[in-house]
């Protein structure tokens, strides 16, 4: 199984090479929200930086979002998702290497992006790495959570708003907690247990999502 997981990662890092827009969309939306809001609110540093982890957060949430309504979309549309289905290898493992997959070309090109941001927002240097801590066990929660979403959607002609309603509510906890630590981080607070709470939840999906995924697929091919 390891062997099918670390191909099907190499798949799919083939095929969003050949559609680099797929990659390109979400990280561009969170540049762009970041950037022009000191344009909207005005450069006053303080204010940014008060508001910068909820800002952040948000910005992550709708670019992740924004990249999942496709995530399936191919496979449906040239069968590839009726042999996985069929085939003798689990289905939960195979779903979990295509979001991880997907994770680790767009939702990890997003955590590197984001300290740029962050900074340019007047989040202290020494803040920094909080945030990449924080964005590293959220923006897995965030894909896998979606993907969830992208399943049972991907057989609809116009997914993205239904996608959007039913991930949404889902999305809550993170952003609570995400945003939690980085203002808990520039008030001088403990983050440790933010963090925790962060990791406990990304583990929690990593073992629960893959059987709803696999089960929307079910549903979405008619099997």
């Amino acid at each position: 199984m390891s062997r099918v997981f670390f191909l099907l990662i190499l798949r799919e890092a083939r095929l969003l090479a050949r559609r680099p827009a797929e990659l390109a969309n979400p990280l561009v939306f969170f540049a762009i929200v970041i950037a022009l809001f000191p344009l909207a609110v005005g450069p006053e540093t303080q204010m940014l930086r008060t508001l910068s982890p909820g800002l952040i957060w948000v910005a992550a949430l709708l670019a992740v979002l924004l990249s999942l309504e496709n995530l399936f979309r191919s496979d449906f549309e040239d069968g590839s998702l009726e042999q996985w289905v069929v085939s003798p290898h689990p289905l939960t493992v195979l779903v979990l290497a295509k979001v991880f997959a997907h994770w680790l070309f767009s939702g990890l090109a997003l955590v590197l992006l984001s300290p740029v941001l962050a900074i340019m927002l007047g989040l202290p240097a020494d803040r920094v790495p909080i945030l990449l801590a924080s964005l590293l066990l959220g923006t897995p929660v965030l894909s896998l959570l979606g993907a969830v979403g992208a399943a049972l959607t991907v057989g609809l002609k116009r997914g993205g708003i239904l996608l959007a309603l039913l991930i949404l509510p889902l999305y809550i906890p993170v952003l609570i907690l995400g945003s939690g630590v980085l203002q808990a981080a520039l008030q001088g607070l403990p983050t440790l247990g933010y963090l925790l709470w962060m990791a406990s939840l990304m583990m929690l999906t990593i073992t629960l999502t893959p059987f709803a995924i696999a089960a929307g697929l079910k549903i979405s091919v008619g099997e």
